[in-house]
């Protein structure tokens, strides 16, 4: 970022953590080994010595996973939601990190990095565009304020396939967790969350 050379710079999307929770337990197994790579940086960027004492978060654990006896094994969509939930706590550990570090920069840093709410994108497509734009110095072609507007006013929104990049009403996309997630998952992921929600105003 300090680098004379380099005009760089730093977007950082953010969305509630629930619809983004939402969003990955209905690609739970396409995501397993992503949510598992997540949960281990989360070791290799703990700090070396003797582990703290912190209460074991049990974030998104389903019903029945520890319990049942007889020595079962979890069924595998229950094991693949414990690796979803677990790698969604350590993206908002990351969250946090990222948004006190934007609050204590320096103007230098200030200057090259803006933060963007998918909600805020989806409900005001082209004043968020230009704002982007604005921020990189770059022009507004007419062509991408209808792309983009195209692609988050679409006629149909299709909640079963939320990775699919294609036209749709996004608007209906930022309260769908509100219908999929239980009462207990919503609880558990503004538990695990909540500080990272409250500086994004979720």
């Amino acid at each position: 970022l300090r680098e004379p050379g380099l005009n760089l710079r730093v977007v950082q999307l953010f969305r509630d953590p629930r619809a983004v929770h939402n969003s990955r337990l209905k690609a739970r197994q396409a995501l397993l080994r992503e949510s598992i790579q997540v949960l281990r940086s989360r070791h290799r960027a703990e700090p070396r010595g003797p582990p703290r004492h912190q209460p074991p978060q049990q974030l998104l654990l389903p019903p029945g996973l520890l319990g049942g006896g007889g020595g079962r094994a979890a069924p595998p969509q229950h094991r693949a939601e414990f690796f979803l939930g677990g790698a969604l706590e350590v993206i908002c550990q990351a969250w946090l990190r990222d948004l006190l570090l934007a609050r204590r920069a320096p103007a230098w840093l200030r200057r090259r990095y803006t933060q963007l709410r998918y909600e805020d994108l989806v409900r005001e497509p082209r004043a968020q565009l230009r704002r982007l734009l604005r921020f990189a110095g770059l022009p507004v072609p007419p062509a991408l304020e209808a792309f983009v507007l195209n692609m988050t006013r679409g006629a149909a929104y299709s909640s079963d396939r939320p990775f699919l990049i294609s036209p749709r009403d996004a608007r209906e996309a930022i309260h769908a967790w509100r219908e999929r997630l239980s009462r207990q998952q919503v609880r558990q992921v503004e538990a695990a969350c909540g500080e990272a929600m409250s500086l994004l105003a979720y």
